[in-house]
């Protein structure tokens, strides 16, 4: 079981690297042409919220006993599972536009196909909270779920409305259609 559970961590890890190295590329390319950066310091909050939380529920899981995989771990590893795929999804969806940040190109187009036509902000409401939740699950981290979860939320708020108010900015039809 705790070698299950370490390459599932490891996996979790290499996915997170994987895709913060696509988010550096198009970020760098993006700026380059002189595209504009949005909440800067709320990103590098969650960022280090993001990166807690992931520590808080190892140690947890790490410290904790070691038994049979409950139902709620197997739910837990399903969840984090479709936040993987939705994240994978949204990236497709926005190609050379999506970041970790929130940053508007000069050529910036809005996208409005995909996850974008059915979901506001896919990325946070289908990926993160379904990839937070479901890891601490997974691993059986009540105590980070219960008091990570919501310090976490109140950052992501603040993201969200900061991401609302570059979009408006940045085009006029936003508002118009889910994305």
């Amino acid at each position: 079981m705790p070698y299950a559970m370490i390459a599932f961590i490891c996996a979790a890890l290499v996915l997170r690297f994987a895709t913060l190295a696509v988010s550096i590329r198009n970020e760098r390319r993006m700026k380059a042409s002189g595209a504009k950066e949005y909440g800067a310091a709320n990103t590098l909050i969650l960022a280090l919220l993001h990166v807690l939380f992931y520590i808080s529920a190892i140690v947890e899981w790490s410290l904790g006993p070691k038994g049979a995989f409950s139902n709620l771990q197997y739910a837990g590893l399903a969840l984090y599972l479709f936040g993987a795929l939705m994240l994978i999804l949204v990236i497709r969806n926005l190609e050379r536009f999506w970041t970790v940040k929130i940053i508007i190109a000069p050529d910036h187009q809005l996208v409005t196909r995909g996850l974008f036509k059915w979901v506001r902000h896919p990325n946070y409401f289908l990926n993160i909270l379904p990839e937070l939740i479901g890891f601490a699950l997974a691993l059986g981290a009540s105590r980070t779920l219960v008091f990570g979860l919501p310090i976490y939320l109140v950052s992501l708020i603040l993201r969200i409305r900061q991401e609302e108010n570059a979009m408006r900015k940045a085009f006029q039809d936003y508002g118009k259609s889910c994305s």
